[in-house]
C-alpha cells in the first residue's frame, strides 16, 4: 500500500525496519537556521535522515529577482534525494515538529512535483510521535544512497506572469499566509506588505487542530468549499516564499485527490517587480 498525502504514527511505526521506506526529518526554524538540525541530532524518529529547508529543499536566492525559497534545480534535487536514500521504489515519510510546521509539506510537494507519488507527511509530526512513546534515536544517521530519477511535472507550477494574467479574469488565486499578513498588517518578513489583488485568504495554519494534527476531512472540505472542484487544478496557491502554500495543497490533495498549482516565487518574488499590482485590507 502506498501513502501519498498523510500517514499516522501507528502506520509509520510498523515500517521502521522496512528497507523500502525512508524517513526524513524536515524540522526548520526561520531565522534560526541551525536549530532544526540541532533538534534532529538531539532526538528523531529512529532511522530518519535530515533535510534542510534552505540547503536541500530550496535553490540559491537571486537578490532582487527570486523569492526567499526558490525551487531547487531539478538535477540538484534529484541528487539530494539520492543521497537521502530515495529512489522510485521508496515510500517516503516526511515529518516536522507538528503538522502545523512547514518544511515537511515542502518536501512532500517537491517529491510530487518530481513525479514521486509515494510520499506522505506524518500527521501530528514529531510531537505526536513522542507523545505516543515511539522509537527515537539521536546523532547523525546515514543511509545507503540510491538513484532518484525525477519525472518533473512543470504543469504544477505557475509563474508570476501567469498569476498576473489571472487577475480580473476569473482565475482563482489563494493566499496561504496568516490573515494579518494577507491584510498587509504586521509584516515582519517581507519588505512590502499586502497581497496579490483578487487573491482569497485561506490561512494554512487553520488546516490543523490545537494538537497540530490535520482536521478531519469534513472540516478540511468546509475550509476549501469556496473553490469549485472543477477548477481546483487550475487554482494557484501562494504564500510568502512558496513553502507554506504547499501545506494547503497537501490538504486539498488529501480531501479531493486533486493538485492545485503553486506560485513558487510567491509574495517575496511578486514584490520584486514594481509593475506588479498590490492590494491590502480584507
Amino acid at each position: 500500500m502506498s501513502f501519498s498525502t498523510l500517514i499516522s504514527s501507528t502506520q509509520v511505526a510498523s515500517h521502521l525496519s522496512d528497507r523500502r521506506w525512508a524517513f526524513v526529518d524536515c524540522r526548520f526554524v526561520l531565522g534560526r537556521t541551525s536549530e532544526g538540525y540541532q533538534r534532529y541530532l538531539a532526538n528523531h524518529i529512529r532511522g530518519a535522515v535530515y533535510a534542510d529547508l534552505e540547503r536541500d529543499l530550496s535553490g540559491p536566492v537571486e537578490a532582487g529577482v527570486s523569492g526567499r525559497h526558490p525551487l531547487p534545480d531539478e538535477a540538484a534535487f534529484s541528487a539530494t534525494m539520492s543521497r537521502l536514500g530515495i529512489d522510485p521504489s521508496i515510500q517516503v515519510v516526511a515529518y516536522d515538529e507538528s503538522s502545523g510546521a512547514m518544511a515537511a509539506a515542502r518536501l512532500w510537494w517537491l517529491l510530487r512535483w518530481a513525479g514521486h507519488e509515494s510520499v506522505a507527511v506524518l500527521d501530528g509530526g514529531f510531537a505526536a510521535w513522542q507523545s505516543e512513546g515511539l522509537l527515537t534515536s539521536n546523532g547523525l544517521e546515514t543511509v545507503r544512497s540510491r538513484t532518484f530519477i525525477g519525472n518533473f511535472r512543470t504543469e504544477l507550477i505557475a509563474s508570476g506572469t501567469q498569476v498576473r494574467a489571472m487577475i480580473g479574469n476569473g482565475g482563482i488565486v489563494v493566499d496561504s499566509r496568516t490573515p494579518d499578513r494577507y491584510r498587509g498588517e504586521n509584516e515582519t518578513i517581507d519588505r512590502i506588505a499586502g497581497h496579490i489583488p483578487t487573491a482569497r485568504s485561506i490561512p494554512y495554519l487553520e488546516n490543523v487542530d490545537s494538537d497540530g494534527r490535520f482536521l478531519p476531512k469534513r472540516q478540511l472540505a468546509a475550509r476549501f468549499s469556496e473553490l469549485p472542484s472543477e477548477s481546483t487544478e487550475e487554482a494557484v496557491f501562494y504564500c510568502g516564499s512558496g513553502v507554506t502554500a504547499a501545506h494547503n495543497i497537501l490538504a486539498i490533495a488529501h480531501i479531493r485527490s486533486q493538485f492545485p498549482k503553486l506560485y513558487a516565487g510567491s509574495w517575496s518574488e511578486w514584490i520584486n517587480d514594481p509593475s506588479n499590482p498590490i492590494a491590502s485590507g480584507p
